[in-house]
């Protein structure tokens, strides 16, 4: 881990910006209406390229942006329009094909297999989840938590993110999902937005079992393979059980995160492809009424989380720790995806990035409309930083680490460090191939994924 740290902090000193030139090699970009390139969708690893020009950029002012972002340990940075890649951050060409905790960008990947298996006629979002349990896993008031619950973080399930997050770290826990039926409930399903980890670890096993089969099997199949992202491109943990984590812990390059991004700018569809239908998406990227900011696992609109309150209303995003983003702002045709190391300014310090911080993606922003030709927006001038609280309680309940170990009231009958409902585990790490640590992997071993 310190080699990982040490590399992030060597390239944010000597990271430099670029843009992107026109290549043969690339599907062709189109003049649309307007007459700015349009680019087609490509499976390939190749994305389609466009000069800066072409879309409507100014290139001085999109490498200004793309230095911003540059020198703020964005390791690897993307900007697309109209399906164009026009601007890439200068590590790209070494980063862009290692994989990558994406962190909490997971949950929107779990939402968009959701999405598919809904379109499917597999599972009814309004359904219970009881429909879809074994009999007898979980009592009866979990049980009734629907999978719309589940989408909008309204399970009402009890929040603690160390303990949640932690887990997953060091996979100690035997069975992420059937833990999350022994958290309690602090409030009635559907009322409250608390943001929880065990709340999508427990959508990943429902829709799991929705779907007749392994989740993994059915997203490579039905989503990974139409994008040509191969399965050995990518890692997505799993806990001792053989559970998806779905909060977190998909570890994949960014330019197949790229990919992903692409697919929700054009609304679901891959060339001529529906891979996940646009009423759905339109469903995911609407606020739940607990919840102004928060659709199915995608935050929405300008002013939430790491999107400044000038974008555009439709925007939205899939969000990771540490500043794992996708933007998409369908207004303007308009996607960046950007991976790295935090890298937000704080009057509070590290505590302040911690809490999350925008300065990085306010500044960003403001100089990449700048370089519109016509800005989209008036200038919004420099980042003002407002104060945000964290309530600690949110944080830390040890009642849920004693859980990990069978014990304490959130406990599940029959599940502890040995075995989960009468079935062995698997040791901690088993299933972790060579080089993957937990942000990275990295290393010449065949096994370890990444783009080849």
């Amino acid at each position: 881990m310190g080699r990982i740290l040490g590399w992030v902090t060597a390239v944010s000193i000597t990271l430099t910006a670029t843009s992107i030139a026109p290549t043969a090699a690339a599907a062709p970009a189109v003049a649309g209406p307007a007459a700015q390139a349009r680019c087609a969708a490509t499976s390939g690893r190749d994305l389609p390229r466009a000069a800066p020009e072409e879309v409507g950029f100014d290139p001085a002012r999109l490498a200004a942006a793309l230095a911003t972002a540059a020198g703020r340990n964005r390791l690897n940075v993307q900007v697309f329009r109209h399906g164009c890649l026009v601007g890439a951050g200068p590590l790209n060409d070494r980063t862009g094909e290692i994989a990558w905790n994406v962190w909490s960008v997971t949950k929107s990947v779990v939402s968009l297999i959701a999405g598919i298996a809904w379109d499917r006629g597999l599972l009814d979002l309004a359904a219970p989840i009881d429909r879809y349990l074994p009999t007898g896993l979980g009592d009866a008031a979990h049980r009734a938590i629907t999978v719309e619950n589940l989408l909008t973080e309204t399970s009402g399930l009890r929040v603690a993110v160390v303990n949640e997050g932690i887990t997953g770290i060091v996979p100690i826990e035997p069975n992420s999902a059937v833990q999350a039926l022994g958290v309690p409930l602090d409030h009635p399903p559907g009322t409250t937005f608390a943001y929880s980890q065990r709340n999508v670890d427990l959508l990943s096993y429902v829709t799991e079992l929705a779907i007749g089969e392994p989740l993994q099997r059915f997203a490579q199949r039905e989503l990974f393979d139409p994008l040509g992202i191969e399965p050995g491109d990518y890692y997505w943990s799993r806990d001792r059980a053989g559970h998806t984590y779905g909060y977190a812990h998909l570890t994949i390059p960014p330019d197949d995160l790229a990919k992903l991004a692409l697919l929700l700018g054009n609304d679901g569809r891959w060339g001529a492809a529906e891979v996940v239908s646009g009423t759905y998406l339109t469903r995911a990227r609407r606020p739940s009424p607990a919840n102004p900011c928060y659709g199915y696992l995608f935050w929405t609109g300008g002013g939430c989380v790491e999107m400044p309150a000038f974008l555009p209303p439709d925007t939205f995003e899939m969000s990771g720790l540490g500043m794992q983003n996708v933007f998409v702002i369908p207004s303007l045709d308009l996607t960046v995806v950007w991976t790295g190391a935090f890298g937000s300014r704080s009057v509070a310090g590290p505590i302040g990035v911690l809490n999350g911080s925008t300065e990085l993606s306010h500044e960003f922003f403001r100089e990449l409309f700048a370089a519109f030709e016509e800005p989209p927006v008036p200038d919004p001038g420099p980042y003002v930083e407002l104060q945000r609280r964290v309530d600690p309680r949110t944080l830390f309940d040890p009642d849920m680490t004693l859980a990990i170990f069978g014990v304490g009231p959130d406990a599940y009958p029959g599940c502890d460090v040995l075995s989960c409902l009468d079935a062995p585990l698997a040791p901690p790490f088993a299933a972790v191939p060579p080089g993957c640590l937990v942000v990275v992997c990295l290393g010449p071993d065949p096994r370890t994924p990444r783009i080849r």
